[in-house]
């Protein structure tokens, strides 16, 4: 089997899942308790606190731990809210091909009185800061847009984005799930306010994450209950999940650059191989993009299809985003940069990982070629284009 869908999930690392194992076999207290067996779980909370901290550039009381992205996603967004409501700003940035977390979240703060502007991401799926700045405007609270997208990978000019909201006093919140581990983040260099995270896109555990929110900034509970993470987040911390998911950022970050120079050449191997497929197109940027990340549109077929055969040739692939897998409709991020109802239906997203071989990029290449031909041969789509009835558009 080919493991292509690292975007989705990530297999736990062994250093992460030894960690895991050795906290629930040996430290198994709660961290509020005020014996020694609970202090030692809250002394390996607070290590992992600060371990987490240490690699973002951020203090280790700014990192809250969560479920995962999507709480990290939603706290910090209703906690800028909560604080614009306050002083009587209502208005919040971000962009249409945001991750449903905050997306949906957005259309939650809509119905309760918030005014969303969505600023588009043009076709190469690059956010352009002056367009943000143009629409900041006074009674704005809050800017929040994704470090790098989940479907298509294209890395955003955060830093400069940031910048622009200090300089405005406006929050800044980026959605970093897709970035930790992979890339340089630094919190206090790239001008951010909150920053969400998840452990299982970077090879720690499920249902685990961290909310970033810088000093000073009054987050709002969404779990209400004991006094944990500093009394913002109720329930009694994941501590062996926690101290995984830090064992596994520690081993990625330490590797970061030997990685992503070996992922982007079998990215780039991976995306000349695809390229020679006729009527085809790379969605996003092909150089600001995460290094493992590859994504597709062939004119003529059905995602979907394309993925069973993939599977039949033990391919793991996806159409997008794994939280809307399930959908018939096309992507809103290929909508987003432009790409019509047709085209946008057959996609095939590639998240590549460190193990990748050249001859693993090379049979990828082979099957996706066979099973591009093989759908073709048989689509009344593709059939009216070949005999004129229909316009390429790839």
């Amino acid at each position: 089997m080919i493991y292509a869908d690292n975007a989705a999930t990530t297999k736990m690392s062994e250093a992460a899942i030894r960690t895991m194992t050795k906290t629930m076999n040996e430290v198994w207290g709660n961290p509020s308790s005020l014996y020694s067996h609970g202090q030692r779980a809250k002394e390996i909370l607070e290590q992992a606190r600060e371990d987490v901290a240490g690699i973002i550039g951020a203090e280790p009381r700014e990192i809250f731990f969560t479920s995962g992205g999507s709480e990290a996603d939603n706290q910090a967004i209703r906690s800028a809210a909560a604080l614009g409501k306050r002083q009587g700003k209502m208005h919040i940035i971000s962009t249409a091909f945001e991750h449903h977390a905050v997306l949906h979240t957005l259309e939650a703060l809509k119905k309760e009185g918030f005014e969303i502007t969505l600023v588009d991401v043009h076709e190469n799926g690059i956010v352009v800061p002056s367009e943000i700045e143009e629409a900041i405007r006074d009674d704005t609270c809050l800017v929040t847009v994704m470090f790098a997208n989940n479907e298509i990978g294209t890395i955003q000019p955060i830093r400069e984005i940031g910048a622009i909201c200090r300089a405005k006093g406006v929050l800044f919140h980026t959605d970093a799930v897709q970035a930790i581990g992979h890339v340089p983040v630094n919190v206090k260099v790239d001008n951010i306010d909150l920053l969400s995270s998840s452990a299982h896109k970077f090879h720690g555990p499920k249902g685990v994450g961290f909310l970033y929110a810088k000093k000073g900034i009054r987050l709002t509970n969404l779990i209400e209950g004991g006094a944990q993470e500093s009394g913002k987040r109720a329930g009694t911390e994941n501590v062996p999940g926690i101290a995984a998911m830090a064992e596994a950022l520690k081993e990625e970050s330490s590797q970061m650059m030997q990685n992503a120079a070996h992922l982007t050449a079998m990215r780039d191997r991976l995306i000349a191989g695809l390229s020679e497929i006729p009527h085809s197109a790379l969605n996003g940027d092909a150089v600001k993009r995460l290094p493992g990340n590859v994504n597709f549109c062939f004119e003529g077929i059905e995602g979907e299809s394309l993925l069973l055969l993939l599977d039949d040739k033990g391919i793991c692939a996806s159409s997008g985003s794994a939280c809307t897998s399930g959908s018939l409709d096309p992507s809103h991020v290929l909508l987003a940069i432009g790409r019509v109802h047709d085209v946008a239906h057959g996609s095939i997203r590639l998240s590549i990982g460190e193990d990748i071989t050249e001859a693993e990029v090379d049979y990828i290449i082979k099957s996706v070629k066979e099973v591009v031909e093989y759908l073709r041969g048989f689509s009344p789509i593709w059939r009216d284009l070949m005999t004129g009835k229909k316009e390429f558009i790839l």
